[in-house]
């Protein structure tokens, strides 16, 4: 039987699988990679709201009883009253490549517009970052250009592509 792709929360029993997706050079990726993290922050902030915030949070992405990562998302100031969300995602190597990116975007597209008033998510990844950039066109952002010199990974400056999706988009 194939179980739908959901989000969910995250349990104690994910915790290393975040772990793995954020601190472990195989595990994050060519583009995830940033060096080493702290072992407890994850643990320590579920134990403290459930890594799901007013600023942010975190949802597994599940397929059936299978974690395959995550996603994530936090604010990020437009205004003097004003912000929007910023998502980010990352999937665990054994489930890359098999369309989980694209749905599980329009799934936390769909949740943070139906339950938080923002009009606009955006999402940045490196500009080599080929299929993250087709997963988010296929999600439905438009991408707005390229932000030079903005990340530092890997001893190196880097540039981004900036995407977005407004409420009335959807």
């Amino acid at each position: 039987m194939d179980e739908e792709l959901r989000l969910r929360p995250v349990e104690e029993d994910d915790l290393p699988l975040v772990y793995r997706l954020t601190s472990d050079p195989v595990g994050s990726g060519e583009f995830g990679w940033f060096g080493w993290l702290d072992p407890g922050i994850f643990r320590r902030q579920w134990a403290e709201n459930g890594l799901l915030g007013e600023d942010g949070g975190f949802l597994v992405v599940a397929k059936g009883a299978e974690s395959a990562g995550f996603m994530n998302w936090r604010k990020h100031k437009t205004g003097t009253v004003s912000h929007c969300w910023e998502i980010g995602i990352a999937l665990a190597p054994e489930v890359r490549g098999r369309g989980y990116g694209t749905h599980a975007h329009r799934l936390l597209v769909a949740y943070l517009f139906a339950h938080t008033p923002v009009n606009r998510i955006q999402a940045t990844t490196e500009t080599g970052n080929v299929a993250e950039q087709r997963a988010l066109e296929k999600a439905g952002f438009t991408r707005e250009g390229v932000m030079r010199g903005t990340g530092f990974r890997a001893g190196r400056w880097i540039d981004a592509v900036m995407y977005s999706l407004l409420r009335a988009e959807l």
